[in-house]
């Protein structure tokens, strides 16, 4: 997907809504798990739903991966269904890869071409040779983590280089901008960082950011908005919990689709105070 349909499909949909399907199947509606994908087809209530309200949706990987062979199917059968039924919503697999280069151009060919995803989420510390691989692909989106949602973060991230002010997150987005095709990087900043966006837009203003923890993870939205929008919106708020486990009843995507809708119309204000639409 080009920039510029994303950019497009923000402005249409009046939202930079990402919904995270972390779908877990514990926690699933009881009577799913008598069909015959209960994982898949509570992805596609939940799209099916929701799809109006925001402009990306994020599988994480480990939640497939962890049903072995019938969670793959199950990705699988969800990618699928995106890029036929709704083309325009901007994928995302959240799969932190990040290996030496020829397991990553495998792990990009796995990604990109045989599941099809828009854009992958990357671990950078291997350096430039594990990312470069993600890059080569045209019209794909290659997200790396920066400065993640966890308390974890405050054990490397945050932490100064040798004697200077730098902090490693700043290290990791100033170099990335240096690699090959770096205007298809995106980057992860929680929602719990807030107060660092401001910071890391002074290193890449264009770029596009992807901001979990919003919601189940207490981030806030003004809060973020204020700090990291620059002139092309250039945030993908992510929620995962609070939507796709809004209810646990036969109609369980009502209680999705009212949760998107909400967050939704909070962004579509933002949007109209900023002057964007």
């Amino acid at each position: 997907m080009k920039k510029e349909d994303l950019l497009n499909q923000i402005k249409s949909k009046k939202s930079f809504l990402c919904i995270g399907l972390d779908t877990d199947i514990k926690k699933i509606p009881k009577f799913l798990l008598d069909s015959d994908d209960p994982i898949f087809n509570f992805n596609k209530k939940i799209i099916d739903a929701t799809n109006m309200y925001c402009v990306a949706y994020k599988p994480n990987i480990a939640f497939y991966e962890s049903q072995g062979l019938s969670g793959w199917k199950a990705l699988e059968k969800t990618i699928n269904y995106l890029n036929s039924k709704y083309p325009e919503i901007f994928t995302i697999a959240d799969a932190k890869r990040g290996d030496i280069g020829n397991t990553s151009s495998m792990y990009a060919k796995a990604y990109f071409e045989t599941l099809n995803f828009d854009s992958i989420t990357i671990s950078p510390y291997m350096g430039k040779d594990s990312v470069e691989p993600f890059l080569e692909y045209k019209n794909k989106h290659t997200i790396l983590l920066a400065l993640t949602s966890n308390i974890g973060a405050f054990d490397f991230q945050t932490k100064n280089i040798d004697d200077t002010s730098n902090k490693l997150y700043e290290e990791v987005i100033k170099t990335s901008t240096g690699w090959k095709n770096s205007n298809q990087l995106m980057y992860v900043v929680g929602a719990t960082k807030a107060s660092y966006l401001k910071d890391i837009r002074k290193i890449v203003p264009n770029n596009f950011l992807l901001i979990p923890g919003f919601g189940a993870q207490g981030g806030d939205l003004k809060q973020v908005c204020d700090n990291g929008l620059n002139n092309e919106v250039g945030l993908l708020i992510n929620s995962s919990r609070s939507i796709i486990y809004a209810s646990n009843d036969t109609n369980f995507d009502l209680g999705s689709a009212k949760n998107a809708q909400e967050i939704q119309s909070q962004m579509e204000a933002i949007l109209v105070s900023k002057r964007f639409i």
